[in-house]
């Protein structure tokens, strides 16, 4: 492997729902709600519901400027 590639492709953009309440430190629970209701962007793969890394960041910068 040449000094430009990597083997690490840094964090990931998309985090499971236990992942992403991990990350914000909240029960799993409480994630998948907000989750469904819309409060934090996710995509669906398949079967999989996965929280994209920025709609974690947007539902906190919303919890700030409330």
């Amino acid at each position: 492997m040449s000094e430009n590639q990597s083997s690490d492709p840094g964090p990931s953009l998309l985090l499971t729902v236990e992942e992403a309440a991990v990350l914000l430190r909240i029960g799993r629970t409480q994630t998948y709600e907000l989750v469904m209701r819309g409060q934090i962007r996710s995509v669906k793969i398949g079967r999989r519901r996965l929280v994209l890394r920025t709609g974690a960041q947007e539902y906190v910068d919303r919890l700030v400027q409330e």
